[in-house]
C-alpha cells in the first residue's frame, strides 16, 4: 500500500540510513556489471529522491566497498565456506561487501544494526537462502576478526 506524503509518521523514502543502504546496493549490483560509474550514476541519483545525508551515506558505502573489495573478497572467501565470489549471485556479494565494509570501516553503526539491514536487504532483494547464508558470513567475520572486538563486546551487552 503506498502512503500519500505525510500521512505517516515514518520518514519519507530518500532520508533514511536504510534508503541509503538500498542505493549503494543498487550502485554496486550496476558496478559490477559496469567498470566505471561515469556514464549512469548521475542519471542514477537524477532518478531518486533522496536527501543530501542519504547520498553522501550510500556513496561512503560505495565508495569504501570498492576501494577495499579485494580485501573484502578475500574476507567473504575465507567465510563463505565452499563459495567463491564470483561464483555467488550478485546480489549476495554485494550485500555481504557492503555488510563487511560498515562493519570494519564504519565504526558508530553497531554491529546488530549491520547485521539486521543486511538481512532487511537480503529479504527485499533475495530470498531466505541468501538471508541465512549472509547472516552466516558475517556471523563468522563478527566473531573472527580482531578488528570487530569492540563491536563484539557491544553485542553482548
Amino acid at each position: 500500500m503506498l502512503h500519500e506524503p505525510n500521512s505517516s509518521p515514518e520518514p519519507r523514502r530518500g532520508y533514511t540510513r536504510h534508503d541509503a543502504r538500498e542505493l549503494a546496493l543498487q550502485i554496486l549490483f550496476q558496478c559490477d556489471f559496469h567498470e566505471s560509474t561515469e556514464f549512469w550514476l548521475e542519471q542514477f541519483w537524477a532518478q531518486r529522491d533522496a536527501s543530501e545525508s542519504v547520498r553522501t551515506f550510500a556513496s561512503e558505502l560505495v565508495t569504501g566497498v570498492r576501494t577495499h573489495q579485494v580485501e573484502l573478497d578475500g574476507l567473504i572467501t575465507a567465510y563463505a565456506r565452499n563459495w567463491t565470489v564470483d561464483r555467488m549471485p550478485v546480489v549476495d556479494r554485494n550485500i555481504l561487501r557492503q555488510a563487511m565494509y560498515e562493519l570494519l570501516w564504519i565504526p558508530d553503526v553497531p554491529a546488530k544494526v549491520t547485521v539486521d539491514e543486511a538481512l532487511e536487504l537480503a529479504k527485499n532483494f533475495a530470498d531466505d537462502e541468501t538471508r541465512r547464508f549472509v547472516n552466516g558470513v558475517l556471523d563468522q567475520l563478527i566473531k573472527h576478526d580482531a578488528r570487530l572486538e569492540p563491536k563484539r563486546r557491544d553485542l553482548a551487552h
